[in-house]
């Protein structure tokens, strides 16, 4: 026996280079950028950004490239899913000029993914099925809240209508002179 507990299964194992390549391109995109005493560091996803309509497109494929790495890795769905709505909320909220580049200072979707495919990689089959309560607790609250926003957007909307309609009706009509 090999120290493991005996309802254990081993590793998956390891491949050092892939994992050294997924951490440094996270790195880049990430954090490879420091403001020196503030702590806040950034990556080429933040910088990019600030290209218009190109910055978060180029880096959100770059993106892909990790969320690939988890497909060959053999992540489950749910863990995949995960990782692609990561690069969804950096590509939608990053899409916003100058607030989204605050925000994908925040983010970081792409070290959230590396770090979600090594805790994969490298948990024992319970751990993993902790991971993906987590990761379905993270999808099924993220749904909720689209959802919300959903209908929240609706009824904004319909009150809006509702009071334009009312202004309408009780502005009296033009008359000419």
């Amino acid at each position: 026996m090999t120290g493991q507990l005996p309802d254990e299964q081993p590793r998956r194992p390891e491949t050092p280079e892939l994992e050294r390549e997924l951490e440094l391109l996270a790195h880049w995109l990430d954090s490879a950028f420091h403001v020196p005493g503030l702590g806040i560091r950034f990556g080429l996803d933040a910088l990019l950004g600030l290209i218009p309509g190109v910055g978060d497109t180029v880096t959100s494929l770059a993106s892909l490239y990790i969320l690939n790495a988890g497909r060959r890795f053999g992540v489950p769905r749910i863990t995949m899913l995960r990782m692609a709505l990561n690069i969804a909320i950096d590509y939608v909220v990053g899409a916003i000029p100058l607030l989204g580049d605050v925000f994908d200072v925040y983010w970081k979707a792409n070290l959230r993914n590396v770090a979600l495919l090594r805790s994969h990689v490298l948990a024992t089959p319970a751990e993993d099925r902790r991971a993906r309560a987590g990761d379905w607790l993270f999808v099924t609250a993220l749904i909720l809240a689209l959802l919300g926003l959903l209908v929240g957007t609706v009824a904004l909307a319909w009150h809006g209508l509702a009071l334009l309609v009312y202004w309408a009706r009780q502005t009296p009509p033009p008359t000419v002179s």
